[in-house]
């Protein structure tokens, strides 16, 4: 089955055709590099790795760049008000950005570009467009004059001429209309700059996206993709940018993800209910952020909220309790590869093909959860079974899809001891005191004393501490 996918540019699904039989170039924009990464920026990138990831599996050759913004309006603001320089701020920001993507299992693009490493090429994409008579310069700007792209507004479904009636009027005289854009800002006292043609100054945000694209892509690409608030008016005017000074259709299929809600309400500074990346992961395993923010569709809106983040953290734990039964059957728990593929890998590259519906592929990933509990539920030895062929077949598959989706990489055993030390930190429970209570439990129990053992069980509960007694002991672990 061919892959269809949702392009922002039509409002359709289309079949995917990429440029190249069989290679892709994808180009998603990165953060501007001023603060710390919170959960709207996480869910975009988990989005797109998620996306690279099954592109790959299904045998496609992509080349994946992602940008940083290292120079902005923001990064200048908050050099400022630290009294360091703009650089230090964006290797701060950047480092941090690092530290982030790995504790989240977001793989590093092909090519990770900075802005301020691509000025001439940002200059030469400008003078293209000076010369076509698309941009002109005042004082040392350049402005992008929007009136002489006759498809601006196509991205976003707005209309230049509704635009121009409703736009408020605009406290720069140096533009011809309102709704012109800098390509260059001119050099202002204490602000980094370069040289150009115009003088001194700094390129804007949108050209450096279409700078840095075309070097690592071409004039024209395979996917572009981003969050809805970039559609306009950042991906619109990086369409009039290319397609202005080149001619020739800039991207082939435009992709954006939805937003995240905090307890229903729009995320935002001024609301206090902004998260952070850093401030999800004190509580949740970093795979619980990231299963939950592919737990919907890709395009749709989600809710943070501490059920959904719940939710997402019993799934994971289900799918690790599976990983560690394998571990006790001696079962490999990272797939052979050499096996052939049970019902579910086909039902999960079904759902993802059709426009990476990663909410259908979790299911799918469920059910073989569910599959293989069974089966090793109904087996004394499953290695002597008879079912153990379609059970190490179920397992091949549950290892392609977590592989895609960004999950199951740790040892389960590991997984279990982290999940009990930060729910202990949380609780601030004494795991000394937790031990002695098992063994005063154990010794009532072998002298008969079962009122009390159930009230050491009951009283270990009631601080969230569940005991399950096996063979070879009692274990304990964390609700």
């Amino acid at each position: 089955m061919a892959i269809r996918i949702y392009n922002t540019l039509t409002k359709q699904k289309e079949i995917f055709e990429p440029i190249i039989p069989g290679k892709v170039g994808m180009y998603v924009c990165g953060p501007t590099v001023y603060d710390s990464c919170h959960i709207g920026h996480a869910r975009a990138l988990v989005v797109f790795d998620v996306i690279v990831n099954y592109l790959r599996a299904t045998g496609y050759d992509v080349t994946y760049i992602r940008n940083f913004t290292d120079i902005d309006d923001k990064i200048i603001d908050r050099a400022n008000q630290l009294q360091v320089s703009s650089r230090e701020i964006a290797e701060k920001y950047i480092a941090e950005f690092y530290e982030d993507m790995d504790a989240i299992y977001v793989s590093r693009a092909n090519v990770e570009p900075k802005a301020t490493d691509h000025i001439q090429s940002i200059i030469q994409i400008i003078e293209q467009l000076i010369h076509k008579g698309m941009a002109y310069h005042e004082d040392g700007d350049v402005f992008y004059s929007v009136s002489a792209f006759s498809d601006y507004g196509k991205l976003s479904g707005r209309k230049l001429e509704e635009m121009e009636a409703g736009a408020r009027v605009d406290i720069n005289p140096k533009k011809k209309n309102p709704l012109d854009f800098a390509l260059w800002k001119a050099a202002k006292p204490d602000e980094p700059s370069w040289d150009s043609p115009w003088g001194k100054g700094r390129p804007g945000w949108h050209i450096e996206c279409s700078a840095m694209s075309r070097q690592y892509l071409g004039d024209t690409i395979d996917i572009h993709g981003g969050g809805k608030d970039l559609i306009f008016p950042h991906h619109e005017n990086e369409i009039a940018q290319s397609e202005g000074a080149f001619g020739k259709c800039f991207v082939r299929y435009w992709i954006h993800n939805g937003f995240i809600n905090i307890n229903h309400e729009k995320m935002s500074k001024s609301l206090g209910n902004f998260k952070t990346i850093k401030d999800v992961l004190k509580t949740y395993h970093p795979e619980v952020l990231r299963l939950f923010l592919i737990s919907s569709h890709y395009r749709s809106p989600i809710d943070f909220s501490d059920k959904s983040m719940d939710d997402a953290k019993s799934v994971l734990e289900r799918l690790y309790a599976l990983c560690k039964r394998c571990l006790e059957h001696k079962i490999s728990i990272h797939g052979s590869g050499d096996m052939s593929s049970s019902e579910y890998w086909p039902r999960f590259c079904e759902a993802m093909d059709d426009d990476f519906n990663t909410a259908i592929g979790i299911s799918v990933l469920f059910d073989a959860m569910h599959h293989a509990n069974r089966i090793m539920d109904q087996s004394v030895n499953i290695l002597q079974d008879e079912n153990k062929p379609v059970l190490l077949s179920i397992f091949e598959d549950i290892f392609r899809m977590s592989r895609i989706l960004g999950i199951l990489n740790e040892d389960p055993l590991t997984f279990f001891e982290k999940q009990k030390s930060k729910a202990l930190a949380q609780q601030q429970v004494d795991v000394s005191m937790i031990e002695q209570m098992i063994q005063e439990r154990a010794l009532a129990r072998k002298q008969r004393d079962f009122a009390k053992a159930d009230q050491i069980r009951q009283k270990l509960q009631s601080i969230n501490i569940i005991l399950e007694d096996k063979p070879d002991g009692t274990i304990w672990k964390v609700r």
